[in-house]
């Protein structure tokens, strides 16, 4: 009877630690799985949002579940000028911003500022994705932050709300919101408007409060932020088409295995041409759901605009900025 206890006792013991063992290598399997920390301001709803959320599934596919990215958007980490410092010090790995406020940390970015650069959607994605747009991509280096790829962020038109922006002269007198960027402030003084800096979430109470008395983006974004109910005229004059950009923390990077990086840059590369779908029937859908609201939407003739901007494309003369502006103009 002794020994039969004894036998027990052992065989329990044996399966505890079996146990043990077992939810041990659980931990050990599960502490593996490299995980990737993305935030971003934008709603989900969002084409660059869903064109990131593609991006994670991609990354899953390729490690094999041993890589994975987390996205955190809406803001919920801060806005874009919080969320690229958090990047600059290794406590976020990745976030998507616009290129505009890339300025401060490479000069050249401002070159998607400028007002009429591109001829077409075909000649702007040439320079994105050639030597011009890639060298770009990774000039922020110094400052710790590495752009992975571009998204489609479409042309960005004038939005207002007592009258529709026909040519030049209805900016006159007129507030019109700007992003914090100098060449965005350049462009709306050389089209003859007064610019004024606000933060995108605090937009919409500003135009309905007055502050501003319209402002400029694309048609997603129009609709996305429900700017159209306060705004209801949309001047497609298409005056300058800034692409976003999804940076990475160089810090986070060079943590990475050389097989981690090459999975991940892959999983980035496949997005940008799912996003670039998704944004074509973004942009399709809300212009219907716009003029559904009553919204009237204006197709202006853009040459008086691009007249106005000559003297601010003259202005970059003698300037590195000049030389790329040129480099830019010949990319058949």
């Amino acid at each position: 009877m002794m020994q039969i206890e004894k036998r027990t006792r052992i065989y329990w013991v044996l399966f505890l630690v079996l146990t043990v063992l077992m939810l041990a290598a659980g931990c050990g399997s599960e502490s593996k799985v490299t995980a990737i920390k993305l935030a971003h301001a934008l709603d989900i709803s969002h084409p660059v949002h869903k064109g990131m959320v593609f991006m994670g599934q991609k990354v899953a596919e390729y490690s094999r579940g041993k890589m994975r990215v987390d996205i955190y958007p809406s803001g919920q980490l801060g806005n874009e000028r919080e969320l690229i410092e958090l990047l600059q010090i290794g406590s976020l790995a990745m976030t998507k911003v616009s290129t505009a406020p890339m300025e401060a940390f490479v000069p050249e970015m401002k070159i998607f500022g400028i007002p009429y650069l591109f001829r077409d959607s075909e000649h702007r994605w040439k320079v994105l994705n050639g030597p011009i747009g890639k060298r770009l991509l990774l000039a922020g280096e110094s400052f710790f932050l590495r752009g992975m790829c571009y998204y489609d962020a479409g042309s960005r038109s004038f939005f207002t709300k007592e009258k529709p922006i026909l040519t030049p002269d209805d900016l006159k007198g007129m507030k019109i919101r700007v992003m914090k960027s100098i060449t965005s402030v350049n462009m709306v003084k050389a089209l003859g408007g007064s610019p004024t800096p606000i933060p995108f979430g605090e937009l919409y109470t500003a135009l309905q409060q007055g502050v501003v008395d319209g402002a400029e983006n694309n048609l997603p974004s129009f609709y996305l932020s429900r700017h159209y109910e306060v705004c209801k005229y949309y001047s497609f004059d298409e005056h300058t088409s800034i692409p976003d950009i999804l940076l990475m923390s160089t810090i986070v990077w060079d943590r990475l295995s050389r097989q981690e990086q090459e999975w991940l840059q892959k999983a980035v590369d496949d997005s940008v041409e799912h996003q670039k779908e998704l944004w074509i029937a973004s942009t399709e859908e809300s212009l219907k759901l716009v003029q559904e609201a009553g919204v009237e939407v204006i197709y202006p003739d853009k040459t008086p605009f691009l007249d106005a901007v000559q003297t601010m494309h003259n202005s970059y003369k003698g300037t590195p900025l000049y030389d790329l502006i040129q480099a830019i103009k010949k990319i058949e």
